[in-house]
This record gives C-alpha cells, structure tokens and sequence, in this order.
C-alpha cells in the first residue's frame, strides 16, 4: 500500500471570495486487480495496454486505487507533481523479491482484469487476498504457478537444440564416428 500525503493549499472560493487553506489530506492507495477492474469497467479499454493514457484516465485511476473513504473529488486536482511520481514508481514496482528470467516469446493476447482472473482460476489463485495484492506480485505469482505446471522434463527450443546437439557430439564420440 502507498500513502501519499496531499499538503494544504490555498484555493479561491468564488461564493464567498476569500481565500481559505484546504486540509492536508492522506490518501492510502493500492494498485491491485480490484483497481484494475475498477477502471476498466469504467473506461472499457485494457488498463495494461502500451497504448498511453490521457491524464483524465490515470486522474481516475488513482482515484480507482484509492482506499480512503469519502475522499472528495477536488482532492485529486491537488496531486503534486512528486506524489504523481511517487504513484508511478509505486506501480512500476515488483513488489516482490521472485525474478523470472523471461527466456519465451510474449504472447499477443491482451491482457485484461477478465483474463487475469481467468488465469487465477485456471491456477486456483483465490481471488480474495489475492486481488487485493500490488499487481505485479499477483503476476509473478500467475508465472510462478504457471511455470511450475509445465512439464519440467520437456525442453523447447534453444534449450531442446542444445540438448540435442550434445546428445548428437556423445553418441559420435562413443561410436567413434563423424556424423
């Protein structure tokens, strides 16, 4: 979870025309599969898309990941250009400390929170906690799950060329032959 921290400002209020100070405020926030859908439930295009977003639909997205309550919607035009940062970084984080070397072509599919649902339930992932988790943890967790599933024995391939090829170089040494 990030919590941002959004100082007070002064802003002009045009019924009484004065000048007053807003609140700080503390925003608790969580990228997470529930955000996700959240968004694309509202937006109708694929939050994990290359496609860029227009700062309306990341404005909402935060708002998506909030979960203070009865946080008033002029909050978020107060975001500064540091907590924007700091909500970025937060979401490009791993969040977890698992690598996966990425060694297979990617797929084309386009990812959605359906999809990614799908895949919790292909891999019994329970959604709850799971949905709740920062997205990135809950998709190495997918790879992991997935990687583990596949048939350790069977090699594709690079790896199933050079395995052959050093089966190929013993089988030639041990008949004594050239090919």
């Amino acid at each position: 979870m990030l919590r941002i921290e959004i100082p007070p400002v002064e802003v002009f209020d045009e019924d009484t025309s004065t000048f007053a100070e807003t609140k700080p405020v503390v925003l608790s926030l969580e990228h997470s599969l529930m955000s996700v859908s959240k968004w694309e439930s509202r937006w109708c295009v694929p939050f994990l898309s290359k496609e860029e977003k227009s700062s309306q639909q990341m404005r909402d997205y935060v708002k998506c990941m909030t979960l203070t309550q009865n946080v008033d919607d002029s909050v978020y035009d107060l975001l500064t250009q540091e907590n924007v940062e700091l909500i970025t970084k937060y979401i490009e984080a791993p969040m977890t400390a698992t690598t996966i070397k990425d060694v297979g072509r990617r797929s084309r599919e386009i990812v959605t929170s359906e999809v990614i649902y799908s895949w919790m339930v292909i891999l019994n992932i329970p959604f709850d906690p799971c949905q709740k988790w920062h997205l990135n943890r809950l998709l190495t967790l997918v790879a992991v799950c997935n990687e583990k599933q596949q048939d350790p024995k069977k090699l594709k391939g690079r790896a199933l060329a050079r395995s052959n090829a050093e089966l190929n170089r013993q089988r030639r040494a041990m008949h004594n032959t050239t090919g």
